[in-house]
């Protein structure tokens, strides 16, 4: 059974940049047609979905956020990270980091068989 588990600073200040970690347990990221996203929910707002990389390392974003976000894996350790750079209140949010096999390679926020639990960041001073 894939786990996944996000990991990272519960806070971050205005104008920083945020890392949060997926560890994946019970499968590898390479698996073929594994794509592994990040998706996150601020407060009483809808699933968005932030960017992804694919089992091959192929890298993919939301053109809203393409320009602050990086998304690499570290195959070692099996694990995803995410960087949103130049961090504002309106990026407060439970981040979810999240799994489906797709031959198709459809992403977004639907259809994924593996969530982590999700983890908060508040954004503040």
């Amino acid at each position: 059974q894939v786990q996944l588990q996000e990991s990272g600073p519960g806070l971050v200040k205005p104008s920083q940049t945020l890392s949060l970690t997926c560890r994946v347990f019970g499968g590898s990221i390479t698996t073929n047609y594994f794509y592994w996203s990040w998706i996150r929910q601020p407060p009483g707002k809808d699933l968005e979905w932030i960017g992804a990389i694919s089992y091959s390392g192929s890298t993919y974003y939301s053109p809203s956020l393409k320009s602050r976000t990086v998304i690499s894996r570290d195959t070692s350790r099996n694990q995803i990270t995410l960087q949103l750079s130049s961090v504002t209140p309106e990026d407060a949010a439970v981040y979810y980091c999240a799994g489906k096999n797709d031959p198709l390679g459809r992403l977004g926020v639907r259809d994924y068989a593996y969530w982590g639990q999700g983890t908060q960041v508040t954004v503040d001073s």
